[in-house]
């Protein structure tokens, strides 16, 4: 299993830099940024800067979207990146959620976001793509065929379906092993379906860790499963909730969700928290003892989840990354 880290835009640049290195010493293999340029700073110099001071430490942004920027911008900047650190950079794509939502704007739709995925794919390996309303073919041409790796957020049958028929990985912001399976296979089996080797095909699970008695790691990661509800609620509005492809353990815990502020997206002062429940804490995240840790990777490990990215958000960020390498990591390698 391969470990990542993810990072606000609210890090201080220097402390960010020293927590990049710490982790690379300790075993973590990526680093991860949000993505919403307007909650937090932007992204792309903060991973720019921490690169200068990695050697092996991938990089990316989990996740862009396809609204946020015009995709040779984007293009251009996810190329210079890769080259920059000497191949060391992925991106996470979805719809979009907190980036464009505080705007007032709307995700993509699916189509949209495979577009994307095959223009941008395209410009950084080298290839000639015209889209949009944009009426001249582009092509970098310092382009050196980088193939950028791919990995797509979803959870949703539609977005599962683009996922392993577009992505080089599958992006699941929960910990709970046997959702993580659901979605997952769904996921392989769509790249199946249309003919496509999944031997090598990764799939994260992105979710909070915490250290210490489990009121404490729960207090710590409350706002967690209010974050992942913003996409579950979608789900629901858009397919309901009688589907054999969706999971009912997936689905039920925001039945008495009432709202979400996304001015707080990700924090632990979001007044939209009284739904969830100390099991659903439990479930989604990865908290308790390292022994904890460690059993509930092997169970994700089981099904099927290739990475474990940690949102570094609740405090206690040095010793998370210190106890990972010195006890948690060396267990699962």
């Amino acid at each position: 299993m391969e470990f990542g880290i993810t990072f606000k835009g609210v890090m201080p640049h220097d402390r960010a830099r020293k927590l990049v290195a710490q982790a690379e010493e300790a075993g973590f293999t990526y680093c991860w940024f949000y993505d919403s340029h307007i909650l937090w700073r932007e992204s792309f110099p903060a991973m720019a800067m921490c690169m200068e001071h990695t050697e092996k430490m991938r990089f990316g942004p989990c996740v862009t979207n396809p609204n946020t920027r015009e995709w040779s911008a984007a293009a251009s900047l996810f190329g210079s990146l890769a080259l920059q650190s000497g191949g060391r950079f992925d991106i996470g794509v979805g719809r979009g959620d907190s980036a464009v939502r505080v705007m007032g704007r709307k995700p993509a739709l699916l189509r949209k976001m495979d577009e994307f995925i095959d223009v941008v794919k395209g410009l950084v390996r080298g290839e000639e793509r015209q889209y949009g309303d944009v009426p001249n073919p582009i092509r970098f041409p310092w382009a050196t065929g980088y193939e950028l790796p791919v990995w797509v957020a979803a959870y949703g049958p539609k977005a599962l379906d683009s996922a392993g028929r577009m992505g080089d990985g599958l992006i699941l912001q929960i910990a709970e092993p046997g959702i993580c399976k659901w979605l997952g296979d769904q996921a392989v089996e769509a790249g199946k379906k249309i003919g496509r080797d999944m031997s090598n095909y990764r799939i994260m699970s992105a979710a909070p860790a915490f250290f210490g008695d489990m009121q404490t790691c729960r207090d710590a990661t409350r706002w967690f499963p209010a974050m992942v509800g913003n996409h579950v609620a979608d789900i629901v509005e858009k397919y309901g909730t009688d589907r054999d492809d969706i999971p009912p353990s997936l689905t039920a815990y925001i039945k008495d969700r009432k709202g979400y502020d996304y001015s707080r997206h990700g924090q632990s002062d979001n007044p939209w928290l009284d739904f969830i429940t100390d099991e659903i804490i439990d479930s989604f995240a990865v908290l308790g003892t390292a022994d904890d840790h460690i059993a509930k990777l092997r169970q994700l490990e089981v099904a099927g989840i290739t990475q474990f990215n940690i949102y570094l958000d609740n405090g206690d960020e040095e010793k998370i990354i210190a106890e990972y390498g010195r006890s948690v990591i060396p267990a699962m390698c």
